[in-house]
């Protein structure tokens, strides 16, 4: 990672900013909405963001570097753990964190076991509210009541991660409260996620948005090759693992109509997002219990905690 030089007798500042909450809170669409470009992939599912993802803000001499965490839910397998565990160790790692709560959804239990673990972490967070179009105003003020007598928390927004409702307020504090320091990444990176992974996230979105019932929890993706091409386009073979011949089915399709619906649409995100052309190629393997398996989880780029 290289460091950059900021416009004349402006010192520059850097900070590691943890976006942690419970599933579907909206995490994913608030760091992508304060980066101002899709980083990180978004559905309707919870579980969704699976590693740790920064996005790379800048704010004038400030670059806000924002970590999307997997959603904090009680872990029942290895998969499970090691999601669990990169969202605390976000918190840990960061120079703020930023506890996300859904204000439809209210203080659930897993929001309490959040706050009661950054409680117990000495942490002081700052809290903000997602979805606050989505209720009455009048319900917001006893719900940060309720937030805070479990943990004091140093400051409250209230947004509309979708809308961008008091997006920019909440930017603009974060990066005030960054310390002085060299930043971490060039001023013109939109993320540290790696090409390979970046097209193997795109897969597995499409796969999030286009199956149902067991299937989007129970499907990974790899890309299995990346070549460039002399034509400036590049050739992406990506394999997509399921764990029951059942599951393989879905994600074909009659006839493979869904399986080169996710190529389709995937492809479309990938050439938007690395600005070449891109030819993709999907292969859907049945792996049962890969979510168990070390090398699997490694390649999450996720930390096998057994």
């Amino acid at each position: 990672m290289s460091e950059q030089t900021p416009a004349p007798n402006l010192p520059t500042r850097c900070g590691i900013v943890a976006v942690l909450g419970a599933p579907n809170a909206g995490k994913s669409t608030l760091v992508n909405r304060m980066a101002g470009a899709k980083v990180t992939i978004v559905s309707p599912k919870p579980q969704t963001t699976r590693m740790r993802i920064r996005a790379v803000v800048m704010q004038g001499p400030t670059q806000v570097v924002l970590t999307d965490t997997p959603g904090i839910f009680t872990p029942r397998r290895r998969l499970d753990r090691a999601m669990v565990a990169a969202a605390w160790g976000g918190a840990q790692d960061a120079d703020l964190a930023l506890l996300i709560v859904d204000a439809k959804a209210g203080l659930t239990d897993p929001v309490r076991r959040i706050v009661g673990g950054l409680a117990k972490a000495a942490r002081s967070p700052w809290l903000v509210l997602n979805k606050t179009d989505t209720i009455p105003a009048e319900k917001l003020l006893p719900l940060i009541a309720e937030l805070n007598a479990i943990l004091p928390f140093t400051e409250t927004y209230m947004v509309s991660a979708a809308k961008g409702d008091g997006v920019q307020a909440l930017l603009d504090a974060v990066a005030a409260t960054m310390p002085p320091g060299p930043w971490l990444f060039p001023d013109d990176d939109l993320s540290d996620l790696p090409e390979r992974m970046m097209a193997a996230e795109a897969v597995r979105e499409q796969i999030l948005r286009q199956t149902h019932e067991e299937v989007p929890h129970h499907a990974t993706v790899e890309t299995e090759s990346w070549v460039d091409k002399p034509d400036g386009s590049v050739r992406v073979e990506c394999t997509i693992y399921v764990g029951r011949a059942g599951q393989k089915a879905i994600v074909i399709g009659d006839g493979g109509a869904r399986i080169k619906e996710i190529g389709t649409r995937a492809r479309a995100e990938l050439e938007a997002l690395l600005e070449r052309r891109v030819h993709l190629f999907l292969n859907v393997k049945e792996r049962a219990g890969w979510d168990e398996e070390k090398a699997r989880i490694r390649a999450l780029g996720l930390e096998d905690l057994g």
